[in-house]
Parts: C-alpha cells; sequence; structure tokens
C-alpha cells in the first residue's frame, strides 16, 4: 500500500495575493481547475489514494472544494485545520498528533512536477534514512551572460537551469523524522537541518519539469503551458 499523501495548503500567498485576493493560494487555478488539484492528481495517477491535507488560511474554502469535487474512485481526501499562522513544521507537528506518526509523503500544494514517484519511494526504501527531500535545479529567472576569463563577453543563455540544488518538495518522512518536528518549527529550518546535520537526510535528484507557483508570472506560465497541451506535470489521461 502507498503511504499516506500530507499536502501543506496552509499559506497565505502574499506574493500572490494583489492578483488573486479571491482565493486561498491552493485554489488559484491553472487551466481551469486550482493548482492543489493538479498536485493532487500527480500522486493519484501514480497509485496513492489517502490525502491529508494541512488547511489554515481560508481552509474552509479548501474544504469546500474537496467536498464539491468528483474524485476518482478509491481517493480519500480529509481536510486537517492547522491553524491560520502555524509554520509549516508545526502543521506536520499536529497532523502527527493526529493521525499518530507513520510513513507520508509530504508535498506542497504549489508545486507541480514530471516526477516518477514509484522511483521516489524506491530510492527512499533503499537507502534506509529517516527522510528523503527531492532536489531540483531551478531556472533562472533571468538570461545570463557567458564571459571568458579576460571579461569578454562570448555570448548569453536565455533562463539557464541553475548550477545549485534546491528544496523542490515530494518529501518521503519516516515516523522517526516525523518525530523531530516541533509544534512551532519551520519545517525547511530545524528539522530539515538536524537531519541533514546527522547524516540522516537523502536527496532524489529530480532532472525533469519542475515549476513553484511563487507569483503571478509562475501562475500565468503554468497556464500557458495548459492551454498549450505542454504541461509535462499531467500524468493522467
Amino acid at each position: 500500500m502507498k503511504p499516506i499523501v500530507i499536502i501543506l495548503c496552509g499559506g497565505r500567498g502574499t506574493r500572490l495575493k494583489e492578483h488573486a485576493p479571491a482565493v486561498p493560494k491552493p485554489l488559484v487555478e491553472i487551466g481551469g481547475r486550482p493548482i492543489l488539484w493538479h498536485v493532487i492528481h500527480i500522486y493519484i495517477a501514480q497509485g496513492f489514494g489517502r490525502f491529508v491535507l494541512l488547511t489554515g488560511y481560508r481552509g474552509e474554502e479548501i474544504q469546500a472544494f474537496v467536498g464539491h469535487e468528483r474524485w476518482p474512485p478509491g481517493t480519500h481526501i480529509e481536510c486537517l485545520d492547522t491553524g491560520a499562522d502555524t509554520p509549516t513544521g508545526g502543521r506536520i507537528y499536529r497532523a502527527v498528533q493526529t493521525l499518530g506518526a507513520q510513513p507520508a509523503c509530504v508535498t506542497y500544494a504549489d508545486g507541480v512536477a514530471d516526477i516518477d514517484l514509484d522511483a521516489l519511494l524506491e530510492f527512499h526504501d533503499g537507502h534506509g534514512a529517516p527522510a528523503t527531500m527531492t532536489v531540483v535545479r531551478p531556472r533562472l529567472q533571468f538570461g545570463v551572460a557567458e564571459l571568458n576569463g579576460d571579461g569578454v563577453v562570448r555570448g548569453f543563455e536565455e533562463k539557464p537551469l541553475s548550477e545549485h540544488w534546491v528544496n523542490g518538495g515530494f518529501f518521503c518522512l519516516r515516523p522517526s523524522a516525523l518525530e523531530q518536528v516541533g509544534p512551532d518549527s519551520v519545517l525547511e529550518r530545524e528539522p530539515l537541518e538536524l537531519l541533514a546535520a546527522a547524516g540522516q537526510l537523502r536527496a532524489f535528484c529530480h532532472r525533469g519539469f519542475w515549476e513553484c507557483m511563487d507569483t503571478y508570472k509562475d501562475a500565468v506560465e503554468l497556464n500557458d503551458l495548459w492551454a498549450q497541451g505542454r504541461a509535462p506535470w499531467k500524468l493522467w489521461s
């Protein structure tokens, strides 16, 4: 059986707010469907069926969306109110208090990718460490100038991939990792930093498509991909 999927849905989305004030960030639409719908379907398309949405800001609207949507057979989605201003780690802590510490996949409600989740689980099961974090190389916002050693511009490259790997979400966490998350913690800081310092955090390198809808520009670009029939994260028919 696939692990339960926990999706962080409680943020305010302040960088999107002036353009999409009518809905919470997970309900901002891509191709006429909330981005949360897309994230859930990435998992459903690969055999996952149990979801817990950790809501906060305007969580009742997310609850209403889940209740009115027609999900594929075998899909069970529960919303858990974790507070309007609770940090990411604190939301997961509250989920553990309610659900118990069980193996879980955790991700954000605003990131889509053409990720192979079976490969991620196989990697996670194989190394035995408490936690796996998917890492990605994001595309830079600007074009870059290519220089030689004497400061001569040899050419330009339009929005290349970053040379650095960043947190792309799509975590796999064992109970021992979940138990390190405190009620007031930020997942991306203390818990992950402690796991990393102890050599207990592994990186699953995803080299395919990944995009986080952090700004209005990101939303426009994702909508354009969907409208053109070129949405790489659409793993379902």
